[in-house]
């Protein structure tokens, strides 16, 4: 395997939110590289891809979520969440952006959904409340009436007179409890009781709710221990794998139904791997199309669109024939042709815990001697699926195995696996990462003299917290906007966050002694056995980068060995290129440093 250049990996494009005109005949998406992102149009009738002007520029959103735009209307144009905070309409032709809203740029619009019959558009504020845009009037009203504090994906019903949405309230976070409103758009009827669809109360988490044309309603829920898709009050498919992720943000479409309504699309998560699924609605028949991580799902016409990457499949935007099911592929994100020598699909790990099982990925490196890195997704209640990530590849490239660790709490395993972490964090992902590193080292295929644990936001307070409980175990940590301070992070995280760790740790202040003993900023002497290299952004918003001054103070004072860069103008993640490319080579300097090339240790 060759090398591969840092600036091979941050070169390309973010591909996000495709969907199909109501007829299918033309597709649009998003595209964000450094130049900003724009909305790319595509017919299906040979013609060149063209721009959308927008202006102000869209706010997209990443990975497989969205909530940045919508159709307003067959073939009349777009309704777009833009930079500025506000909504607004730009048609197919014009060449002005029209403005909806002036909310911004104090708040911040999303998740637009505009009324089958083009009457006006919902949308949300601030992920707190629930608006309409009258397309008569020209006016915007608030539609929900504050029951809850966090509101997310409205959706106008068939009939342009009903909006329901997902909502939920701390201390829980939406995958703990959520719960469905139903209101008119005009906002004069008094908002219901909670409902979940039209079956029993969910007991967990709902997302991602649709009416089909007939009003079956449709939502990804868990009361089945398993976030499955359900019409009406049963599950379509009953199985245990998830059909869709945790709602860290709007805008997830992990299923989709056929115009016809006798076929929904969904996506499966395989214990990390993916895989695009069809059911039959009338017989419950399965039938699997496409292997791949697959999201954004959008069905038109005789065309199903998807989003679609895996671990030898650069993200691209892809499009289905219905009948045949072959594939099309539309956009390609990054803009480097990767060699699939370059590529390795990762092998899935289940590694026995006096409990229970504890879930793993090992990505082998072809020129592996020995060296691995323990790397631990953030969130906690999150997981890394097998998509294109350059990084990993960028490190198997130099002779280093990856093991990525779905600790207890991760997602993609079902409700029980990531509610096991209430209550524990800092605890039991710490011992199911340990148990993990534990069990590479047993057999062989990993030295602990040159094993690297690496985190980011709270996979570097896990990954901070390993160290500290088994000193000896690691060569180097390498943490990139970790928590250090629980007590700190509650204080002065944004606001969707400020609640976590109320179900994660306990509440204030009756917890405080926990939150305090779990904390790696007052344990500061167990880490003088392990160099750690800490990199923060200035602005971040979720975790402060005082934390990380604090903390690389008390180390240094203790006597160990640390090293802090902190990047100006950047937040919880680098997005300037040079920032990128410094990551890349300061992390790459600091681990030649501490881990020998070649050891007989």
């Amino acid at each position: 395997m060759r090398a591969i250049a840092a600036e091979r990996c941050i070169a390309g494009r973010d591909l996000s939110e495709p969907r199909l005109s109501a007829d299918g005949t033309m597709l649009i998406y998003v595209v964000a590289q450094a130049e900003g992102p724009r909305l790319v149009v595509h017919r299906f009738d040979g013609g060149p891809d063209t721009e959308l002007a927008t202006n102000p520029p869209i706010r997209p959103g990443r990975g497989l979520g969205g909530g940045a735009w919508c159709f307003c209307g067959p073939e009349r144009g777009v309704i777009y969440a833009a930079a500025d905070g506000n909504l607004w309409q730009q048609l197919f032709d014009e060449t002005t952006a029209i403005p909806l809203t002036t909310i911004g740029p104090e708040r911040a619009v999303s998740s637009p959904h505009a009324a089958p019959d083009a009457s006006g558009c919902a949308f949300v504020v601030d992920l707190a409340e629930v608006h309409w845009f009258s397309a008569a009037t020209q006016r915007t009203h608030r539609v929900d009436h504050g029951d809850d504090d966090f509101c997310m994906d409205p959706f106008v019903e068939p009939d342009s007179q009903m909006i329901r949405w997902v909502a939920w309230n701390v201390p829980d976070m939406p995958w703990d409890h959520a719960h469905v409103r139903r209101a008119a758009v005009d906002g004069r009827q008094p908002t219901p009781a909670p409902v979940a669809t039209d079956g029993p109360p969910s007991v967990g988490s709902v997302q991602q709710l649709g009416v089909m044309p007939d009003g079956r309603a449709v939502s990804v829920r868990d009361d089945t221990g398993w976030l499955n898709v359900w019409v009406g009050d049963e599950p379509v498919v009953s199985e245990p794998c998830e059909h869709g992720g945790p709602s860290w943000g709007p805008g997830q479409r992990s299923y989709a139904w056929s115009p016809d309504g006798t076929r929904l699309a969904f996506t499966r998560n395989e214990r990390g791997f993916g895989r695009l699924c069809v059911v039959t609605l009338a017989t419950g028949a399965v039938e699997q199309v496409a292997r791949g991580v697959h999201g954004q799902l959008s069905w038109a016409g005789g065309r199903l669109a998807a989003i679609r990457t895996g671990a030898c499949t650069p993200t691209q935007v892809v499009v289905y024939d219905t009948d045949t099911w072959e594939r099309e592929v539309i956009a390609v994100g990054p803009s480097d042709e990767w060699d699939p020598a370059d590529l390795v699909e990762p092998e899935l790990l289940e590694v026995p815990v006096a409990d229970g099982v504890v879930y793993a990925r090992r990505y082998t490196s072809p020129g592996a001697d020995g060296r691995l890195i323990v790397w631990l997704h953030g969130g906690p209640t999150d997981q890394w699926q097998v998509t294109f990530m350059p990084r990993i590849n960028y490190w198997l490239s130099r002779g280093w195995s990856i093991l990525v660790p779905d600790h207890r709490g991760s997602t993609g395993h079902g409700r029980d696996y990531q509610q096991a972490l209430r209550g524990r964090w800092g605890e039991l992902d710490v011992a199911d990462t340990l148990a993990v590193t534990r069990f590479a080292h047993d057999q062989g295929w990993a030295q602990r003299a040159r094993t690297v644990i690496m985190g980011s936001s709270a996979g570097g307070f896990t990954g901070l917290a390993a160290v500290a409980a088994d000193p000896g175990r690691f060569a180097a940590a390498v943490v990139l906007f970790p928590v250090t301070d629980l007590g700190d992070l509650v204080e002065r995280s944004h606001r969707f966050e400020r609640h976590y760790t109320d179900s994660l740790v306990g509440p204030l202040p009756a917890a405080a002694a926990l939150y305090r003993e779990r904390s790696p900023a007052f344990h500061t002497d167990r880490f003088t056995l392990t160099p750690i290299l800490l990199l923060h952004g200035d602005s971040d918003p979720v975790v402060p980068v005082e934390q990380s001054q604090v903390f690389a103070q008390r180390v240094q004072a203790a006597g160990g060995q640390i090293e802090l860069r902190v990047y100006p103008g950047e937040g919880h993640g680098f997005r300037q290129p040079a920032n990128q490319l410094d990551e890349y080579r300061r992390i790459e300097g600091f681990l030649a440093r501490c881990v020998p090339v070649a050891s007989a240790t």
